[in-house]
């Protein structure tokens, strides 16, 4: 029988794609091991279509249920990503026999093997790769891979077509909303401005992705044709599809701004309150032809990290539309008018 290496996965939708070299260093170190995916349900979706992973599972409600979540899995040996004391806690109650992580949180009795956790700055990619280098993986190992599925392409068409979206049409997905708070959003007014720009300049059509909460952020981007709003009507398979079909994509710091990277889009990324040091979009193609680019505007109280800003969100009303659109537009320049991922 083959050895079963399980993890558990980050909470956050953008900390699960940051984690995806370190995968990759977890796959190559075992490359004929079943390899489990333990995430959340916000997540294990992104899971199914990692290229590498060969089982996911949800894990339970609770701390009892996560440990049965966990026991169910029959995992030899269990590599926690999470730094929290929960997390090993339920992967002792579990009974897995190896148990890898960060010895933080007081949870070192807990492990089987515990790697210092790193000190100082680094990208949250460069984290996770520490504690898979700590124990005994290479550095260098690719990044699993996300594979868009078929069922994600076919629902992810089917929006287009009922919203009027030519088949043919050049699109740029862009990402209004942020989850950690407002702080992280820029000006809806100025993707308006973008979305414009793009379309007067080069035709393109404009898609707004996002989640439920960020429906009210829409009302404001969305003035004319050439803006096609799915904010609250893609699940993770849709939106990977979506993203199949997508030359560029706009962003604030989001997950959603890393599943793009991850699925071979060139992304322009805004980064105000947060720090683009921290986890600017890393994980994708080697190699792409159109770069990422990172927008940032100089001031003194950036990055604060703050959920709301206390005076006049100078970080993010300093980034000019224009700048953005021309980002773009240099990523559309380089990128192929049918995207193939």
């Amino acid at each position: 029988m083959s050895q079963r290496i399980a993890f558990i996965a980050p909470n956050w939708l953008g900390d699960a794609v940051m984690a995806f070299p370190a995968i990759g260093a977890v796959r190559q170190c075992y490359p004929d091991a079943t390899l489990v995916a333990a995430a959340r349900t916000s997540t294990a979706a992104l899971f199914q279509m990692v290229d590498g992973v060969n089982e996911v599972v949800v894990l339970g409600r609770g701390w009892a249920g996560e440990a049965a979540t966990l026991a169910a899995a029959r995992a030899d040996v269990l590599v926690l990503f999470p730094n929290s004391f929960r997390s090993a806690w339920v992967a002792r109650r579990a009974g897995i026999p190896e148990r890898w992580g960060f010895a933080a949180d007081l949870r070192r009795p807990l492990l089987t093997r515990a790697v210092p956790r790193p000190r100082g700055r680094r990208h949250q990619v460069d984290y996770y790769k520490c504690l898979t280098s700590g124990l005994g993986m290479s550095i260098d190992a690719p990044p699993v891979r996300l594979v868009i599925p078929d069922e994600g392409r076919a629902r992810a068409a089917a929006l287009l077509a009922r919203a009027g979206v030519p088949a043919e049409a050049s699109i740029v997905g862009m990402a209004p909303g942020a989850a950690y708070g407002r702080a992280k959003q820029w000006p809806p007014e100025k993707f308006a401005d973008v979305a414009a720009r793009l379309h007067e300049r080069l035709g393109v059509v404009s898609v707004l992705v996002g989640t439920r909460a960020d429906r009210d952020v829409a009302r404001d981007v969305v003035s004319g044709p050439h803006v096609v709003n799915l904010i609250g009507d893609t699940d993770l398979p849709a939106l990977v599809g979506l993203l199949g079909r997508c030359r560029a994509f706009l962003s604030n710091d989001s997950g959603a701004m890393h599943v793009a990277a991850a699925a071979g889009v060139p992304v322009t990324a805004i980064f105000g309150a947060t720090d683009e040091r921290g986890t600017a979009p890393r994980v994708g193609p080697s190699a792409l032809d159109a770069p990422h680019e990172i927008l940032t505007c100089n001031v003194w109280c950036r990055p604060c990290m703050l959920r709301e800003c206390p005076i006049d969100h100078r970080c993010m009303t300093g980034i000019d539309a224009g700048r953005a659109a021309d980002a773009l537009e240099r990523q559309l320049r380089l990128t192929p008018e049918t995207p193939e991922r």
